[in-house]
């Protein structure tokens, strides 16, 4: 299994604004069959793990849960619970939770969702192997970091989706 970390961000570096809002991504120009995209990144996905913040912005700006796949949410909070969804409701280190990530995934890949600090705690304990970023033409200034961590990665690809400049990284493991 792959543990990805597939993501938007500001050019300088953010993810959501400080108070954990897409909006400034959402008006932005994507080519959802283009370079990149997210339809051809699912394919390959089994599970989802997740933060609370992530969850709760699913919730609040979804008329109904996106996702038929399981999803971890890494919590210590009671959260509410779509219909029809396949929630869990996890709390603890990623490493703890992995055989049970790896399992839930059914052979196929795991997708971290969100934020850059859950996938900083994947890369901590040598467990993410790539990150995607679309870099989005604007800037915020401040707000939820990309990847809060130092992280050594190699270039795989590179592309151009309007006017997202998309890239593909391998993570390189640190020796422990």
């Amino acid at each position: 299994m792959t543990v990805h970390y597939y993501t938007s961000s500001s050019l300088d570096g953010f993810i959501a604004t400080a108070d954990h809002s897409l909006g400034w991504l959402l008006k932005q120009d994507f080519d959802e069959e283009g370079p990149m995209n997210y339809t051809e990144f699912m394919k390959d996905i089994g599970v989802l793990v997740m933060g609370s913040s992530t969850y709760e912005w699913l919730l609040a700006e979804s008329e109904a849960w996106p996702y038929k796949q399981p999803a971890f949410v890494l919590t210590s909070r009671e959260l509410p619970v779509p219909t029809g969804s396949n929630i869990l409701f996890r709390e603890g280190n990623v490493r703890d939770l992995f055989d049970e990530i790896v399992t839930a995934a059914n052979g196929k890949d795991a997708w971290v969702v969100g934020g850059g600090d859950l996938a900083g705690q994947f890369a901590d304990e040598n467990l993410l192997d790539e990150v995607w970023v679309q870099f989005a033409p604007a800037t915020l200034g401040s707000g939820q970091p990309l990847l809060p961590r130092a992280l050594d990665v190699e270039l795989l690809e590179v592309a151009q989706n309007r006017g997202f400049m998309c890239g593909h990284y391998r993570v390189l493991k640190s020796e422990n």
